[in-house]
């Protein structure tokens, strides 16, 4: 088998992050969950189904009484509650019950809607991921955070609920286009940048390969954010206090995100967040002033953004006072100490955040 990486709460085991190069172990896995006997409602998105949901709907029938596929139209701007609700009339319509089981097939988008619905649908049923993209393998399908967005609000609406599988299938990524890849650049890079110097200088020393997709290095580097994120998550499984570190650059980067429509990846706001945020943590004296230069660099050799037109400091700081990071009025901010070790910072000023902006507005 592949690599596997168990995922704890206080001690007790929840789930396995299974990594493997095809979907072939995928029906070894979903058998430990005693299917048999259930319904299984496949969830994804008009850009997955083509390629892979009827190979994983071969799998998962071979596991389960019924399958349903769920097919929505790809795109953020559909992770909301009027496809959450036609999510439910079709788990209502085919009598879904407490026993059976959701599993979401895609990226983040059809995760963290399909999350929500689980945890909400009878007052909480189970589901499996199955990411398929870069951004989805390393980050939104651990943890447990789901959510949607709310009049162009992301993920305002939400719950922790726990997955009882992750199955990782890392050849998917050869089918994700160039700007697809480099937007789950943006978290991985963030899980250096945040725990993990090493692993930070790796991603640099590898960037041709990576950039190849040559899938054993590819294999790696899923391998060393999946366990990155784990660690984090297992301290803090409902973001009291820890867990707020994988939030850097999301509280400029989410502000971004909506200022475009959304025409702009996740990946790549979250991206261009972390360059404010290292700005301004330059700024403080706690990062020399090329590191800026060589994340700035980095970003650029995986193809990322590095700049964003057309929005304004004034405009991306308003935004941020709608973030769900608040805390009594006041923004948790995510600052790095050095590179590898983050914090949360609660008195980052606006002029400070302006100032932060400087790099990235063209």
């Amino acid at each position: 088998m592949g690599n596997r990486i168990p995922v704890h709460l206080n001690g007790a085991f929840l789930y396995d992050i299974v990594m493997e190069m095809t979907f072939n172990g995928l029906e070894q896995e979903l058998r430990q969950l005693n299917l048999k006997g259930r319904r299984v409602c496949i969830v994804t998105d008009s850009n997955v189904a083509p390629l892979y949901l009827k190979e994983v709907e071969a799998i998962v029938a071979a596991c389960c009484r019924e399958t349903v596929p769920f097919i929505f139209p790809a795109g953020e701007e559909n992770k909301n509650l009027d496809t959450v609700r036609g999510l439910y009339e079709t788990l209502i319509n085919k009598k879904f019950d407490r026993h059976d089981y959701l599993l979401a097939l895609g990226g983040g988008v059809v995760g963290d809607l399909c999350g929500f619905a689980a945890a909400t649908y009878l007052r909480g049923i189970s589901f499996v991921q199955v990411p398929t993209t870069l951004l989805s393998q390393v980050d939104s399908s651990i943890g447990g955070k789901t959510g949607v967005d709310f009049d162009a609000y992301k993920n305002m609406v939400g719950a922790f609920h726990m997955p009882k599988l992750v199955y990782t299938n890392i050849s998917a990524l050869k089918t994700l286009s160039e700007e697809q890849f480099s937007s789950g650049m943006g978290e991985v890079i963030k899980h250096g940048l945040i725990r993990d110097a090493v692993y930070y200088e790796w991603l640099i020393k590898h960037i041709p390969a990576i950039k190849k997709r040559e899938l054993v290095i590819l294999e790696e580097m899923v391998r060393v954010s999946n366990q990155i994120k784990r660690d984090v998550v297992e301290k803090d499984p409902t973001e009291q206090g820890e867990r707020a570190l994988l939030n850097l650059g999301h509280t400029l980067g989410h502000a971004i995100e909506k200022l475009s429509d959304f025409k702009l990846l996740h990946g790549h706001c979250v991206g261009l967040g972390c360059i404010s945020a290292m700005a301004i943590s330059m700024k403080r004296g706690l990062i020399p002033e090329h590191e800026l230069s060589r994340l700035w660099e980095i970003m650029k050799q995986f193809d990322m953004p590095v700049t964003v037109s057309g929005l304004s400091a004034g405009e991306i700081i308003d935004l941020t006072r709608n973030d769900k990071k608040m805390d009594s009025g006041t923004i948790r901010f995510i600052l790095l100490e050095q590179i590898g070790k983050a914090y949360v910072d609660k008195t980052v000023t606006e002029a400070e955040m302006s100032e932060g902006l400087l790099p990235i507005l063209a």
